[in-house]
């Protein structure tokens, strides 16, 4: 399954209310449809995936899965604390039309979170996965690095495909190119910031959350990089590193919702406590925008 190209991990619309808006979701969905992504992420840390309840993930699923041509990827987070909650979660996501499972590190016993019990329990899933496995190493959401000998160790699977990595580490997601060579397995960029130099130690794709933004540059960047016009690439991605920053790091899925407004998307409110940015908040993310010559 290749999974090469851009993938945006979608923002969950909710309406004024805080209610799923799939009417919305829709909407954003038709916008997108015209970019050439590779496929689309669901259910991540910019879906809001810990606020929803279980029935309304597999609403979300099912209406992306509708919408979605057959020919692109419908990624779905199937992640939870325990082996148990994961597998049934993932065998969910596949009944509701998945077509890969983006399985994120178990974390509120971190201290006991030790590789060979991370090993045992993405063993288990990808034993019990109806659908391929993408490994979800988001330290900065879980204060968990998934360790380099478990990712190495857990690419032998068969049902394990890859890992999407968020870290920012190059040096590690150049060593699991190297490392898992021999492997069926993908190393996906977990945030724009870092797609080109990803991109140039060998990752497949890239799974950011500026894609939900500024989709077409970041698939122009993925063309770049592949038709090696580094020059050009570079020129791109500079442009990217700050508005990445601020709607990831800087201010979040917050941030991320306001800027969908100013492109043509529908980002709406995020569910509590998540609260909206304040108009010096707003005034600073949109002058990241505009700097770069995006606004």
């Amino acid at each position: 399954l290749n999974l090469g190209g851009i993938f945006p991990p979608l923002a969950t619309p909710f309406s004024p209310m805080q209610e799923v808006d799939y009417a919305q979701l829709e909407g954003n969905l038709r916008r997108y449809a015209s970019i050439p992504f590779r496929g689309l992420v669901v259910l991540g840390s910019n879906g809001e995936y810990p606020y929803l309840a279980p029935r309304e993930r597999l609403e979300v699923v099912s209406c992306v899965r509708r919408a979605l041509p057959r020919d692109r990827l419908l990624l779905a987070g199937s992640g939870c604390e325990s082996t148990q909650a994961t597998i049934e979660q993932t065998v969910s996501m596949a009944e509701a039309g998945a077509d890969v499972a983006l399985v994120v590190t178990p974390c509120y016993y971190r201290g006991a979170m030790t590789s060979a019990a991370l090993v045992q329990h993405y063993t288990e899933v990808a034993d019990a996965s109806p659908i391929p496995i993408v490994l979800y190493n988001v330290p900065a959401n879980t204060g968990l690095d998934l360790p380099l000998e478990a990712v190495l160790t857990l690419a032998q699977h068969p049902n394990i495909i890859g890992i999407k990595d968020s870290g920012g580490d190059i040096t590690r997601m150049g060593l699991m190119v190297h490392k898992t060579r021999q492997e069926d397995f993908q190393v996906l960029a977990g945030s724009a910031g870092f797609l080109l130099a990803s991109y140039a130690l060998g990752a497949s794709g890239g799974v950011c959350a500026l894609a939900n933004v500024l989709g077409a540059p970041l698939c122009q960047l993925d063309s770049l990089c592949h038709e090696g016009r580094w020059q050009e690439a570079r020129d791109l991605q500079h442009r990217l590193i700050e508005p990445n920053m601020a709607v990831t790091r800087r201010f979040g899925v917050p941030g991320l919702k306001k800027a969908m407004e100013w492109f043509g998307y529908y980002g709406g409110p995020c569910r509590a406590p998540l609260a909206p940015l304040s108009p010096s908040q707003v005034e600073e993310l949109r002058g990241t925008f505009s700097t770069n010559g995006w606004l």
